[in-house]
């Protein structure tokens, strides 16, 4: 059986002082989590997270990781920075930094490739658009996505890498897909797994979704099949609503 992974994606919020009263106030809240627990949080608050939660069951993750090992790549950070921190997770090609920053498939896969090389576990993010929501071009954008953001990788690497289906339109927006979809779409994204990486890549590879998921809708969203946890936007701020998701997700 798949572990459960709930992952909070703190965006850019919060200064180091903030951090550590959320982190503070969190800790209790989820110390009998049965599913993994990460936040993921702005390069400033990396260091007072990864201190704040040391013998405790929340690990810690960065938003990004350069696919060079160093170099004049003002404002990247390299994976060896992460290391030494004692980051565990990193999030790779968010719809934010695809629409923002010129994230594409193929700078995706040069992350994810340098993550794993440097034993960070890469939370994948794929997902379409509105519109190629609407015009029925869901499963051929997600499928491009796997397999040029996920290429070279072996049936093995799936151990430690984590998809997040987040639909564009409904991240921040107070939008959800059904249950129903969300977990049709989570499906077909296993399937391409097993068709390009194996039969053993689709069955350990764990899928999260990713498109407002909240203290309201979680219970629904966690009851289906496909769907291994959730990567979360602005309930990850509140340690209350945080709490409810990650109990959840409970096996």
């Amino acid at each position: 059986m798949r572990k459960n992974i709930i992952a909070g994606n703190w965006k850019m919020n919060k200064t180091s002082s903030e951090a550590e009263v959320l982190i503070t106030e969190l800790i209790p809240k989820v110390k009998d989590a049965t599913c993994d627990v990460v936040i993921c949080v702005p390069y400033t608050d990396l260091k007072v997270a990864v201190e704040k939660t040391k013998g405790t069951n929340i690990k810690v993750g960065s938003q990004n990781v350069h696919w060079a090992d160093n170099g004049a790549f003002t404002g990247e950070i390299a994976a060896s920075m992460l290391n030494e921190l004692g980051v565990e997770y990193v999030i790779i090609g968010h719809s934010e930094r695809r629409q923002y920053f010129g994230e594409t498939d193929e700078t995706v896969n040069k992350r994810v490739k340098q993550a794993l090389l440097n034993n960070l576990k890469p939370i994948v993010c794929i997902g379409e658009l509105l519109e190629e929501r609407e015009n029925g071009t869901t499963n051929e954008v997600v499928k491009r996505q796997i397999e040029v953001g996920l290429n070279g990788l072996s049936s093995e690497d799936f151990n430690n890498v984590v998809i997040a289906y987040e639909p564009v339109w409904a991240i921040g927006t107070g939008k959800t897909a059904t249950a129903k979809d969300a977990n049709e779409t989570i499906g077909y994204i296993r399937s391409v797994i097993g068709e390009k990486f194996g039969p053993d890549a689709s069955n350990i590879v764990r899928i999260q979704y990713g498109g407002s998921m909240n203290a309201k809708n979680c219970n629904e969203l966690m009851n289906e099949k496909e769907i291994d946890g959730g990567l979360i936007g602005g309930a990850s701020l509140k340690s209350e609503d945080f709490a409810v998701i990650v109990e959840s997700a409970k096996q």
